[in-house]
């Protein structure tokens, strides 16, 4: 079976009834939902929060109830994609583009599992390129200013025009290479005005459920 399938619907035996549950973005999370749309067919009740407009068009036409985040006081778990996981659990995330919705749902969540395949596990994070979500108001100042740190910043584009997130802003996306120390990479990159978040989640994750093609382990965090 697709390893990304084998973790996506794995990830659907830690919801239990009546749960409040972060539906993140992703390919790997996309079994996730399906998986839990067969099982709200059948009658299991549950609510979901999501992370992005694709993931919410996508709950909705599995008839699985949807939630905003201002119709929440909790949530009771967030299933998510990671793009790479280091052995602290520190990771990159925001590959589609819905790391803003995807950290602000994972921050008020009590417990947050990632789903991935073997590849997505690295000994440090670095090779997949880091996601930056500006403003677009000063972008070009921002991208000077990561040059200047040695980032190697690109602007993300969709075909000849530049993409654009949920919230209407351009992701930047920084090759850094090797990174020794993602929470002062997180300081750095904060400290840049203009800058509404970015694609390092540093502390966040409880566990993950990694898988190859015929096997599924399921690492502990925190």
């Amino acid at each position: 079976m697709n390893p990304k399938q084998l973790a996506g619907e794995k990830a659907v035996e830690f919801i239990k009834e009546d749960m409040i549950v972060g539906l993140g973005t992703g390919s790997t999370v996309y079994f996730t939902v399906l998986k839990l749309g067969e099982l709200v067919k059948k009658g299991f009740k549950v609510k979901a929060v999501c992370t992005s407009v694709a993931t919410h068009k996508l709950a909705v036409s599995l008839d699985i109830p949807v939630l905003s985040m201002e119709e929440v006081d909790h949530i009771d778990l967030t299933i998510d994609g990671a793009d790479e996981i280091d052995p602290d659990g520190h990771g990159i995330k925001g590959r589609w583009g819905a790391l803003l919705f995807e950290k602000i749902v994972a921050a008020n969540s009590n417990q947050n599992i990632w789903v991935v395949d073997d590849s997505k596990i690295v000994d440090h994070l670095g090779k997949f390129p880091l996601p930056v979500e500006v403003i677009p108001f000063g972008y070009k100042q921002i991208v000077n200013r990561f040059v200047e740190l040695g980032f190697n910043p690109e602007l993300r584009m969709e075909g000849k025009e530049t993409f654009k997130t949920d919230s209407g802003n351009f992701i930047i996306h920084l090759n850094i290479g090797l990174i020794a120390d993602p929470v002062q990479l997180d300081r750095t990159i904060k400290q840049i005005p203009g800058v509404v978040e970015h694609g390092l989640f540093t502390g966040i994750v409880n566990k993950a459920i990694v898988a190859d093609k015929s096997n599924i382990r399921i690492i502990k965090y925190r």
